[in-house]
C-alpha cells in the first residue's frame, strides 16, 4: 500500500483530469504551475491547498465550453508537477516561482500559475518582463495590497501590488477595502484603481479599465474579488464583491484586445466538504483559456479579413484613379494638336 501511495505522489495532478488527452508539455500551448504557498496569510489559513483543490474541482469539469462551443482542452493544458515552496521564506518561493515562469516562457507556453497566497504572482510577473518590457498587471483583487509592509515583510500578500508597481504599470480592480497608508500611494502614476464605486458609477467601466492597460497584459486574480456569497473559501473576505458574469465580461472584453501573457488565480483557502468554490476556480481558469486561445483565433481571423478588404479597398481606388491619368494625357495631347 506504502509502495502504490509513493507512486501516486510521483505522478503530477492534471488539470482537466483524465478526460484531458491533450496534456503533454510536446503538444501543450499552456502550462499550468501549482504553487501551494501560505507563509504570509494573514487571517484564515489554507492557501496551501488551493491549487490541489482546483485542480481535483478541474477533473469534473464538462471540457466543451458551453458558451464558447469549444473543447477548449485541445489548445493542449499540461501541469506541471507543483513546486515544492511551502517551507521556503516569501523571496525563495518567488525566486522560485521565476525561474519555473522564466522556463515555461523560453517554450513558448503561457503560464497559469495557480496559488497559493497572492505573493505568488510577484515572481511571475518578474519573469514575464524580460520578455514583455511593455507589459502591464490587470490586478483583481477586493484589496489593495499597497503596503510597503505588512506583518514585517515587504513580500506579504498584503504588499503585492506595491511590489509589482516597482516595475511596472498595474490596475487594481473591483477593490473596496483600503488602509490609510494605501490611500496615500495612490497617486503614484503606475497605479491605476477602479473599485466596485467606480464599476457602479461608470457605465463604460470594461473600456476605461482596457485604456488604462499596455496592449500586453498579465492577469492575477484574487479570488476575494468575488462577493464572498458565491466565493467563501478566501483568506480574506470583503462583502459587496463582484459576481461571476461581471468578471466573465470583464475577462472577455480584455482578451479581445490585449495579448495576453499569462495569468494567476490565488487565495483559495478550501472549506472542508464545501467543493463549489473550488470548481468555480477551476472553471474561471478553463474559461479564461478559452477566451485567450479561443477569441485569439477569432481575433487572427478578423485581423486578415480586415486587411483583405484594406487591400481591396486599395485596389479600388487605383482602378478609379485610372481613367483619371488617362483623361489627364488625353488633354495634354490635345492641347499640344
Amino acid at each position: 500500500m506504502e509502495d502504490k501511495l509513493s507512486q501516486e505522489e510521483l505522478i503530477p495532478a492534471r488539470f482537466g483530469g483524465r478526460d484531458n488527452d491533450s496534456s503533454s508539455y510536446e503538444r501543450s500551448k499552456v502550462a499550468v504551475i501549482p504553487v501551494p504557498y501560505g507563509r504570509t496569510v494573514s487571517y484564515r489559513k489554507g492557501t496551501e491547498n488551493g491549487p490541489r483543490a482546483i485542480i481535483e474541482a478541474s477533473s469534473n469539469l464538462e471540457l466543451f465550453d458551453e458558451e464558447l462551443g469549444k473543447d477548449t482542452y485541445r489548445v493542449g493544458i499540461h501541469t506541471v508537477p507543483e513546486l515544492l515552496v511551502q517551507n521556503l521564506a516569501p523571496e525563495e518561493m518567488i525566486s522560485q516561482v521565476e525561474k519555473k515562469t522564466a522556463a515555461i516562457v523560453k517554450d513558448s507556453r503561457l503560464p497559469v500559475i495557480i496559488g497559493g497566497e497572492h505573493s505568488v504572482t510577484i515572481g511571475a510577473v518578474k519573469a514575464l518582463l524580460k520578455t514583455y518590457k511593455d507589459m502591464s498587471v490587470l490586478y483583481l483583487d477586493a484589496h489593495y495590497d499597497l503596503r510597503d509592509t505588512y506583518n514585517g515583510s515587504k513580500f506579504s500578500h498584503a504588499c503585492v501590488a506595491r511590489r509589482l508597481a516597482e516595475t511596472c504599470r498595474v490596475t487594481i480592480v473591483g477593490s473596496r477595502s483600503i488602509s490609510k497608508e494605501e490611500k496615500g500611494f495612490l497617486s503614484n502614476p503606475n497605479i491605476s484603481t477602479f473599485n466596485v464605486y467606480d464599476i457602479l458609477d461608470i457605465p463604460n467601466w470594461k473600456e476605461k479599465i482596457r485604456e488604462a492597460l499596455s496592449d500586453n497584459v498579465y492577469i492575477s486574480i484574487d479570488l476575494d474579488v468575488f462577493d464572498p456569497s458565491i466565493m467563501p473559501s478566501v483568506g480574506t473576505p470583503e462583502p459587496g464583491g463582484l459576481g461571476w458574469y461581471d468578471i466573465l465580461e470583464l475577462l472577455r472584453y480584455i482578451t479581445e484586445y490585449k495579448n495576453i501573457t499569462g495569468f494567476d488565480v490565488v487565495e483559495l483557502s478550501p472549506i472542508r466538504d464545501m467543493v463549489s468554490p473550488d470548481f468555480m476556480a477551476a472553471k474561471l481558469i478553463y474559461r479564461l483559456l478559452g477566451y485567450n486561445f479561443l477569441l485569439s483565433e477569432r481575433k487572427v481571423v478578423q485581423k486578415k479579413e480586415a486587411e483583405a478588404q484594406k487591400k481591396d479597398a486599395n485596389g479600388q481606388k487605383k482602378e478609379a484613379s485610372g481613367p483619371k491619368k488617362d483623361t489627364d494625357s488625353q488633354k495634354k495631347e490635345a492641347g499640344a494638336s
